[in-house]
């Protein structure tokens, strides 16, 4: 059986880079509770456990409600979930599922909504996760973690992410 190691382990300078792509985006115009909605449904389209369990953690200490969290997938479908965050959303659905391109109304509905800086950011917020969960499902040693080597990983990625 290969022995795959952690990226981080691989290639430490550009591990450390995308962290550091990461903490651009602590400091962007969208809200924390707004990234952490993108990073959540983009994690639950790429079915990247491990992202999941990390985005939904940090909009639990956030103080996201749990019927908001359980019903991210099915935000088309409820009514709390405001006009910003539904553009969003649907935003991040169509750059993340790949058979689709962003529609002119997805588009005109974002732009009257985000200026253009919030708009640039909002889409680096969902290439950026995809990336992510690209890498942690792409590597054994993330997504075939424990539960609790899991959680030792997200308290550490929620200090590089969240508190820096």
């Amino acid at each position: 059986m290969r022995k795959q190691a952690l990226i981080s382990r691989i290639d430490v300078i550009q591990y450390e880079n995308a962290f550091g792509f990461e903490k651009f985006l602590v400091k962007s115009r969208l809200s924390s509770s707004l990234k952490g909605l993108i990073k959540v449904r983009v994690s639950q389209i790429n079915d990247c456990s491990f992202c999941l369990n990390l985005h939904t953690v940090d909009l639990i200490v956030l103080g996201e409600t749990e019927k908001r969290i359980n019903s991210i997938k099915e935000w088309r479908k409820v009514s709390f979930f405001n006009e910003t965050e539904q553009a969003v959303l649907a935003l991040a659905e169509e750059l993340t599922f790949t058979d689709h391109k962003c529609s002119d109304n997805t588009i005109n509905n974002i732009s009257r909504l985000l200026d253009e800086v919030s708009l640039a950011q909002a889409i680096i917020v969902i290439l950026a996760t995809n990336a992510w969960n690209k890498i942690a499902t792409a590597i054994p040693e993330v997504s075939g973690l424990g539960y609790s080597q899991q959680t030792s990983l997200l308290k550490s990625a929620n200090a590089i992410l969240y508190l820096s």
